[in-house]
């Protein structure tokens, strides 16, 4: 009997040693089960003929490890479960879509779509998208007609302003590139440096547009101001 309180008493001063021996950072603490784990500990309980397996028998354990919340339990907070890895790698939000700095009707932004498709397609999205600036950047100019409409319809002279208006061509539906790319210009994120003019160096006839400056040059066409 007077055995059996020895083991007890042991099992106990070994708790409350590595209580004190994880205050002084003496301990090594392992992270994955929190655990606490002392050579001294065993020798202690040795001199008094335990071994770790009598130790563990005694506190029903399956392992060498004093546990961090047995040792100081604080009943205003719940135990911990574990201790997560640090610096864990936090979810990212989605980014949400932006909002078109400039509102147009379904119909009139068909339209638009339409011209982008007839005038840059086979071009990279890029291409599209600054075809589309153009024409926003014409409705700001005081040059040019007030809405994406009349822009797209404006005539000079004889002919219209876009040759995909004199040829039919904008009349074919647009792809879901060309709608993409006017959604995208839609933003104004980008202007262009304000450009008002684009045009195709191999193709063009028109010596006066060359004269334009030239802001930047996305695949066939070279974009101007």
């Amino acid at each position: 009997m007077k055995n059996t309180h020895m083991k007890k008493l042991v099992v106990a001063c070994v708790a409350t040693f590595a209580f004190i021996c994880l205050q002084n950072n003496t301990v090594e603490a392992i992270t994955e089960n929190q655990a606490v784990k002392e050579n001294n500990l065993l020798e202690l309980g040795q001199q008094y003929g335990l071994t770790t397996e009598k130790i563990n028998l005694e506190n029903n354990r399956h392992d060498d490890g004093i546990y961090i919340e047995e040792l100081s339990p604080n009943p205003d907070k719940p135990q911990m479960e574990g201790i997560q890895s640090s610096n864990p790698e936090m979810e990212k939000p989605e980014k949400a879509p932006e909002e078109p700095a400039v509102s147009i009707s379904n119909e009139e932004k068909d339209l638009f779509a339409r011209l982008v498709e007839a005038e840059a397609k086979g071009e990279s999205n890029d291409g599209k998208v600054a075809v589309a600036t153009v024409v926003l950047n014409r409705v700001d100019s005081p040059h040019f007609p007030n809405t994406i409409t009349d822009v797209i319809k404006q005539e000079v002279g004889n002919t219209y302003a876009f040759s995909p208006v004199q040829n039919g061509e904008i009349n074919k539906p647009a792809s879901d590139e060309s709608k993409q790319a006017v959604e995208e210009a839609l933003t104004r994120n980008d202007r262009l440096n304000d450009s008002i003019y684009f045009y195709n160096p191999e193709i063009a006839t028109d010596d006066w547009i060359r004269t334009r400056e030239v802001v930047k040059t996305i695949g066939d066409h070279v974009f101007a101001k």
